[in-house]
């Protein structure tokens, strides 16, 4: 029979076990000429991770393909239960993601050396941004053979923080556009019964145009430097209250009638949204657009009935 702990005893046991994979970890890449650098980012960098965080290892290396073409070299960290690479959340690298046992999931970004470097001569703004944000969030250096980590954070005053993200009247407006006739689109392939297709737009791509908004909404609300993570990253902590309530309606089975009532119930969590940041930025709202829309969207799913 599996024993239950409760929270705290399994975040114990999470973080030990963690723990141990970090010195299994530091003690192997310290033995491996390639690898120059090596640090944590994430919520396992922070102070007090709860017993869901995973860890995070940027890895610099010499030899990046080595990493991410082989999978040989996992075993000196643990016992890897599954592997595969994907491109890294900013994507402009990959990395290789490790279930080891214990369900200890693992994100190593392997970072090219020469990467680095580059980036040591001269930073570009937005990825000085990005660093700014990783950096002020917490890391935790693990490796730092020729001081490339030490010398990347000097770079980067202290307390500096991401750019203010007021989105301009041309980028407010086209994603309202952009929501307003994907939302036509998903009515007419639901229409034409392809239920997988529309559902998709329904709770995929909609509700990526929404999660902007949302942003921009809380943005507008407590300030351009209000922390809103990142891809609906907690959240249920920052957002506005009335978000969350509406969201439990904007989401849809794999059933036809559902898929049109969480396309309306979309739409109308949208439109206040949007209403309401708008007057708070002083742009306009395409209110004629979204009633032509709405009451065309209303009409096919009806008459689809």
């Amino acid at each position: 029979m599996t024993k239950v702990h409760d929270s705290s005893e399994q975040k114990v046991i999470q973080t030990e076990l963690y723990e141990k994979l970090i010195a299994r970890f530091v003690t192997w890449a310290k033995s491996r000429d390639d690898i120059r650098a090596a640090l944590i980012v994430g919520s396992r960098a922070r102070d007090d991770p709860d017993e869901w965080a995973d860890l995070d290892i940027i890895v610099v290396t010499t030899n990046p393909e080595h990493y991410l073409s082989r999978t040989d070299w996992i075993h000196n960290i643990g016992s890897p239960l599954l592997t595969f690479t994907e491109p890294t959340a900013t994507g402009d690298e990959r990395e290789r993601r490790v279930l080891f046992e214990g369900m200890l999931d693992v994100d190593f970004a392997i970072l090219p050396e020469q990467r680095a470097k580059q980036l040591l001569k001269g930073i570009p703004p937005e990825i000085k941004a990005q660093l700014a944000d990783t950096f002020g969030r917490g890391i935790r250096v693990l490796l730092d053979k020729d001081g490339m980590v030490a010398a990347l954070e000097a770079l980067i005053p202290p307390g500096e923080t991401l750019p203010p993200r007021t989105p301009s009247k041309q980028e407010f407006c086209e994603v309202i556009n952009d929501f307003l006739y994907h939302c036509v689109w998903t009515a007419k392939h639901l229409c034409r019964g392809e239920l997988w297709w529309s559902k998709s737009c329904c709770d995929s791509y909609l509700k990526h145009l929404l999660l902007t908004m949302v942003e921009w909404h809380a943005r507008s609300t407590h300030g351009p430097d209000y922390d809103t993570w990142f891809r609906g990253r907690f959240l249920e902590k920052w957002a506005d209250p009335r978000i969350k309530k509406d969201l439990r309606n904007a989401f849809a089975y794999y059933d036809e009638k559902d898929v049109k009532r969480a396309l309306l119930a979309t739409m109308d969590l949208f439109r206040w949204l949007a209403c309401e940041t708008a007057e708070k930025l002083g742009y306009p709202y395409v209110m004629k657009a979204d009633e032509r829309v709405t009451a065309w969207v209303k009409t096919c799913l009806s008459e689809r009935a």
